[in-house]
């Protein structure tokens, strides 16, 4: 007997549908699985087997032929052993076949019989509910995940084989939607923790305003690392449609940890031994990397000079584009990447150059070679270069502490209101078309850009970032006009080509 049963995986962040097809025929005792799966497709028969026998069904000793359709999309993971143990089941005669049209069924079966959790149960839900699909049936710990999206698609939680096939049976059980999950506050460190910095403090706020990269670069100990962990406590909540994107992309990674729906904006920090496909995205089955988990949130590169060059490379591509395409031989993946970048480097390899506090051991051809580990487009593609100096004892003990993340979140807040009163992106992510028009400069704001490309050596793309810059700061003053102070400031925050002129 031949049936069909749906099931889905996901491409990206986005799911695909994979038709089910099993066939149970006379012959030698068998199971084949056919449509490209990999290792762990093909050992779920040995799952499946023991799961069908253990939840009290009788396995078929018959030929058994399982094609994963289309054929052409690579398959990988333990999803389909669900949608395969009830398409054998249909086959055999244990459950009549028009019970299960218009379902989708995805998730990993232990030899008990017990249902486990997948990744990628987001995007499918998404896909379910596009396409009229009246149930989606899920591994009992993804349910919450699976019913944030909402709509007219019924999930229905699973925790056993058995209790599927009598979901399957009880066509008169209606399964309502489990109930989507509330927002948290953000539980973000203060901004009132840094004491001094009063320069860094106000890039920062620039930053988060307009959503800018930055960089900070000063000795060891100086507050880099405390005020990029402080950004995400000063940018605007995420919106619905923010965090189901940011949600999928941790679905497909695996990374939800029982989460249902990402509420604050993510902030991650690699190591610099992170490899090209742990920072970009890749690997076998092609799932995101650092870059994609950042998505609407903030990737900080400490030591950004350790990191290898083939990896800083990379970032090149997303931060112009807000997507990353990795290729390999079979595909090519688009996943998101629409991040803020905050990067903290020393001036030299011992950390001191500069230091008013500590002697500078390193030669001027080692600091030189030290910075060309830096590339110029890539430097080009930050917006923000802040000297973070060392403070000495009493700043540290006696200076007063800054404003609080709330009250500086608020300004922030304020400002990109008024950018999205301009149109849907921040200033940072605007086209050249769209800045034009929102950053005409007068005729003083001319003539000192124009002496600070001569002096400076700034790059078209440079050109483009002071005046992206100089908006953010006159939207933060509510000017309507981008005028001469500030583009000064926003010059200010140029600190390595100032210091390479």
């Amino acid at each position: 007997m031949l049936t069909q049963v749906l099931s889905a995986t996901v491409v990206g962040i986005d799911a695909a549908p994979i038709h089910v097809e099993v066939d149970v025929a006379n012959g030698l005792p068998g199971c084949h699985i056919v449509g490209l799966p990999d290792a762990g497709v093909k050992e779920g028969r040995v799952r499946i087997r023991g799961a069908i026998e253990n939840s009290g069904f009788k396995y078929p000793l018959r030929r058994i032929t399982v094609n994963l359709a289309p054929a052409d999309l690579r398959k990988d993971g333990a999803a389909f052993d669900v949608p395969i143990a009830i398409g054998i089941l249909t086959a055999a005669g244990a459950i009549p076949p028009e019970v299960h049209d218009n379902s989708i069924f995805v998730g990993e079966l232990a030899l008990d019989g017990r249902v486990r959790p997948v990744r990628g149960v987001l995007p499918m839900a998404a896909y379910a509910r596009a396409r009229a699909i009246t149930r989606l049936f899920v591994p009992r710990e993804n349910a919450p995940e699976a019913a944030v999206v909402g709509g007219d698609c019924a999930i229905v939680p699973v925790g056993h084989l058995g209790e599927v096939v009598e979901a399957l049976q009880n066509q008169g059980t209606r399964f309502e939607p489990v109930a989507p999950p509330t927002f948290l506050p953000s539980t973000s460190a203060d901004l009132a923790d840094i004491r001094g910095q009063e320069v860094a403090r106000r890039a920062l706020e620039i930053a988060a305003a307009g959503g800018h990269n930055i960089l900070f670069v000063g000795p060891p100990g100086s507050g880099k690392t405390m005020l990029a962990r402080r950004l995400p406590g000063i940018l605007p909540a995420l919106s619905f449609d923010e965090s189901l994107e940011t949600t999928m992309v941790y679905s497909v990674a695996g990374l939800l940890a029982g989460r249902s729906l990402i509420t604050e904006r993510p902030f991650r920090a690699p190591h610099h031994t992170v490899s090209v496909a742990g920072l970009a995205g890749g690997g076998p089955a092609v799932r995101p990397g650092e870059i994609s988990l950042a998505h609407n949130g903030v990737l900080f590169l400490d030591e950004l000079l350790e990191f290898g060059r083939p990896a800083l490379e990379a970032l090149r591509q997303p931060l112009e584009e807000r997507e990353i395409a990795v290729v390999r031989a079979r595909r090519t993946v688009l996943f998101p990447a629409d991040f803020m970048l905050v990067a903290a480097l020393n001036p030299c390899p011992c950390g001191h150059f500069g230091n008013r506090l500590r002697t500078c051991t390193c030669s001027q051809a080692a600091i030189d070679a030290y910075r060309a580990k830096l590339s110029g487009p890539l430097l080009d593609r930050i917006d923000m270069h802040v000297e973070v100096p060392a403070l000495n004892y009493r700043d540290l003990a006696y200076g007063e502490p800054g404003e609080n993340t709330t009250a500086v979140r608020a300004r922030v807040e304020t400002a990109r209101e008024r950018q999205h009163q301009r149109g849907p992106r921040s200033n940072a992510r605007l086209t050249s078309a769209e800045l034009g028009a929102a950053a005409a400069l007068d005729g003083d704001g001319h003539r000192i850009l124009e002496r600070a490309v001569t002096r400076l050596a700034l790059s078209a793309r440079a050109i483009e970032r002071v005046r992206r810059l100089a908006r953010t700061i006159a939207d933060m003053e509510a000017s309507t006009d981008v005028r001469a102070p500030h583009v000064a400031e926003a010059l200010q925050y140029r600190f390595l080509d100032r210091e390479g002129a």
